[in-house]
């Protein structure tokens, strides 16, 4: 696997109407771990829900809302799908993701040498079952049968992504992104650590491949011990720049992870904080002593450095393109001091 340390990428969302303005900028500031660009501005069906709601048993859109509408018969032509181990089935149409289809064209025609990784990311089970509900305004989340196709279906479209851009011969990293796992611990959270556990490892089993990072973005504070612990998930990203103390306080997991060549991808450039007057500098200081924290703890600094990524802290998809474009030009700036200084 080519060298990590300082490596920037994004996660998915972005405001832009055009597949294309959003990808110049992806080009341009995370050219080494390029990825697609979801455009939930350009079309509701690219929505982090809808997006990849296609074919799976229930499901329908209806205006501007996913609705369940549950029917027998697409159940069992979904298990169908499953037993036969058909990822096509489950692919995410152009309609859904303009942004997939042209990075995959760019890429076609683009000189792949400067590209380390290539990033690609699908919306985590628990984000999507709490995002939907059914017939009875009850979160699919406490349907156990719908909760079981979730899970398979949503691993099946992460590995058609894997699989469409295994093309280029680059590691691929592949995100679950699950800001919903911010609730996790709340007394006002279905989810316990064991559900989060015993459903991504079952997510993980259709990923596999020595070329696969396999991936967790959370966007709020959570117990991040969850994924230290699971053996599946080779990366963790999360809010750097608002939850860097209390990431700390896992230290002793975040050894044990990185010790098995684990990444952290820091997302160090805020985003609902992000003021334009951040600077790289400022940045890289805020990031060295987070890592001071976990040396402190008991954690090789250089094992750590070695083992870094950053990011902006959450999606770009609710601002406007120029605010979008000042967070990744701070990501690139950033990303640059710290590949020279650490």
């Amino acid at each position: 696997m080519r060298i990590i340390r300082g490596l920037a990428t994004g996660t998915g969302s972005f405001p832009h109407l055009d597949a294309d303005k959003a990808l110049d900028l992806i080009f341009k500031y995370v050219p080494q771990a390029p990825f697609w660009p979801q455009l939930p501005k350009r079309d509701f069906r690219e929505g982090m829900v809808v997006q990849f709601s296609e074919n799976l048993p229930g499901l329908k859109i209806k205006g501007n809302s996913l609705v369940f509408e549950p029917k027998e018969k697409e159940l069992e032509l979904f298990y169908e799908k499953i037993i036969s181990d058909d990822p096509e089935y489950f692919k995410i149409s152009p309609e859904f993701a303009a942004g997939l289809y042209r990075f995959y064209e760019r890429l076609n025609n683009a000189d792949l040498k400067p590209i380390d990784f290539i990033k690609v990311q699908v919306t985590g089970p628990f984000t999507f079952l709490a995002s939907v509900k059914d017939e009875n305004d009850r979160l699919l989340l406490h349907d156990e049968v719908f909760r079981q196709a979730a899970i398979k279906a949503l691993a099946m479209k992460l590995r058609w992504q894997i699989n469409l851009f295994r093309k280029f011969g680059k590691p691929i990293i592949a995100f679950i992104d699950e800001p919903y796992l911010s609730t996790l611990g709340s007394a006002y959270t279905p989810v316990s650590r064991e559900d989060v556990l015993g459903v991504l490892s079952e997510f993980a089993e259709n990923i596999k491949g020595e070329d696969v990072l396999l991936g967790v973005h959370c966007c709020g504070n959570t117990d991040w011990s969850v994924f230290t612990d699971l053996p599946c998930i080779g990366l963790i990203n999360f809010d750097a720049f608002s939850f860097l103390d209390k990431f700390v306080l896992y230290a002793q997991g975040l050894k044990s992870f990185l010790e098995r060549e684990g990444v952290i991808c820091w997302g160090i450039v805020p985003t609902q904080e992000f003021s334009s007057k951040e600077n790289a500098q400022f940045l890289a200081d805020r990031l060295k002593q987070g890592i001071g924290s976990l040396v402190k703890k008991g954690i090789a600094g250089k094992l750590i450095s070695e083992r870094l990524m950053i990011s902006p802290a959450c999606g770009l998809g609710t601002f406007d393109p120029q605010k979008a474009e000042q967070i990744l030009k701070l990501l690139s700036e950033t990303s640059s001091l710290i590949r020279q200084n650490l």
